[in-house]
């Protein structure tokens, strides 16, 4: 291996555990900036969606249902980054306003499946714009390929979290 290539991968050397948070401070502890950074984009949201008579976990939970629908609640609640609790409130919300359907499983009919209807779909498709221009903005400046390096940087933590209990 050339010694000048930058190492990448397995190969590369792991980052050191700090001793402490002031060691490395906030601006440097990515679970800080992580939070910082969704904060502030569910805020975003909350205030247009706000608007519209809409919350971000309604949204969250139809932009989930609309990539993958039937799924059952407590996937919903993983995939949507809902609270079990929040969820099921949601769920009676979009239910009440004819926005979701459950339907027992066909072996557990404890189990619920999550369907979008079609006005839940269509409620999401006319909320989308909101969501890519916020998504556009949060990425501004930044190169397609740090964006595709950082995408593929987010999925290994995110495996790595799965990996371990927390």
């Amino acid at each position: 291996m050339n010694e000048s290539a930058p190492r990448t991968g397995q190969d590369a050397e792991p980052i050191p555990v700090p001793k402490s948070l002031g060691e490395i401070g906030l601006r440097h502890f990515a679970p800080y900036l992580l939070n910082r950074i969704m904060g502030r984009y569910n805020q975003s949201l909350q205030e247009s969606l706000g608007e519209a008579g809409q919350s971000v976990a309604k949204m969250r939970t139809l932009a989930v249902l609309s990539v993958t629908d039937g799924l059952m609640t407590n996937e919903l609640a993983v995939y949507a980054v809902i609270e079990q609790s929040t969820l099921s409130r949601t769920l009676d919300a979009l239910e009440s306003e004819k926005l979701i359907r459950r339907q027992a499983g066909a072996t557990d009919s404890r189990v619920r499946h999550i369907h979008i209807t079609d006005k839940g779909r269509a409620l999401f498709n006319e909320a989308w714009p909101l969501f890519a221009r916020t998504y556009h903005t949060m990425f501004a400046g930044i190169p397609a390929e740090e964006h595709r390096r950082f995408v593929d940087t987010l999925q290994r933590i995110l495996r790595n979290i799965r990996k371990h209990d927390f």
